[in-house]
């Protein structure tokens, strides 16, 4: 079993990443940042505590995360993609009892607890991490195992520029830190999470089957991202989970093929947020400390049968 602490911002592929995580049995959910991002950092907070209360895991501590990016520029937010409650058509209640939210210490807290046998799982802005080692040291997070990353776009197109990713392009400073200042990263960029589709048939399916608390929100907040979806990229045959990605590859080892790279962000300018690595045949030396594994292809078929093992198992 693999204890993870989990950087969010729901957002409906964030909140099937948390309900996957709480679902599979191979990981511990020991923590969840909730900032900024999809929706403000209020609405964040919430639908985390929403769903850690439909899973009956109010023991699971909640870390108010950013409220926004570290240039102090005003925030976008998306509710054509997520709803204005990050979920879809989905309101959760605005009182959740059980549920206490904690300031940013409680990290540092969580990374002693189980330190050397931790993983950080990052599927929201890179804020929250950049500020660990602004307010902490660079050797703040040195006890963590890995850092598992959402986030980037290499040599394809990207979802909020032409070239940049949205992870990357509202906190590129954030961004640019974390990859130059985290060890042992394994980075799951948009060329492989734009293809980790999941299709209605499969959502419709679980709605019907998935013996856990979260069935009877499957299908609405799904149905909402992949109409928006539809809109982005005509003929698209589903959605894609680009959150659930990382966490999928840390319990299935198999799943992802990685290349090693430095992996830098443009914080300014017109390439704001573009992921940059030198994929020459024979790039430039770089000491082996500063690579990181990107994520270039996986299994997708795979994806597709572990998501619904995992929410056809009912609670762990």
């Amino acid at each position: 079993m693999v204890h993870v602490l989990m950087i969010t911002d729901p957002g409906i592929d964030d909140s099937f990443a948390i309900m996957y995580a709480l679902l599979n049995p191979e990981i511990n959910l020991v923590g969840i940042v909730s900032g900024y991002g999809n929706t403000p950092k209020d609405i964040s907070i919430r639908n985390t505590a929403y769903l850690l209360n439909l899973a009956g895991r109010e023991d699971i501590p909640i870390v108010a995360g950013s409220a926004g990016p570290l240039s102090g520029e005003p925030v976008q937010f998306y509710p054509e993609i997520h709803g204005k409650e990050g979920l879809g058509p989905i309101k959760p209640p605005d009182n959740i009892k059980n549920i206490k939210v904690y300031d940013f210490n409680k990290i540092l807290e969580i990374i002693k607890q189980y330190s050397g046998n931790i993983v950080i799982v990052s599927v929201g802005r890179l804020t929250e991490l950049a500020l660990m080692f602004i307010l902490y040291g660079n050797n703040a997070l040195k006890d963590v195992t890995a850092f598992y990353i959402m986030g980037g776009a290499f040599l394809v197109p990207g979802n909020i520029t032409a070239e940049a990713e949205a992870n990357f392009y509202v906190d590129p400073i954030a961004a640019n830190s974390v990859m130059e200042k985290a060890h042992n990263v394994y980075l799951f960029p948009l060329n492989i999470t734009n293809r980790a589709i999941i299709t209605p048939e499969v959502i419709h399916f679980l709605s019907e089957n998935s013996p856990t608390p979260f069935r009877p929100l499957l299908k609405p907040a799904f149905d909402y991202y992949y109409h928006a979806y539809q809109k982005n990229v005509p003929g698209i045959k589903g959605a894609p989970l680009h959150d659930v990605v990382p966490l999928m590859a840390l319990v299935n080892p198999d799943f992802v093929q990685y290349i090693p790279r430095r992996v830098r962000v443009e914080e300014t300018g017109p390439a704001k947020g573009k992921s940059i690595a030198d994929f020459r045949p024979k790039p430039d030396p770089e000491p082996i400390e500063s690579l990181d594994q990107i994520g270039l292809d996986a299994n997708f078929q795979k994806f597709v049968v572990q998501f619904m093992e995992v929410f056809l198992r009912g609670n762990k």
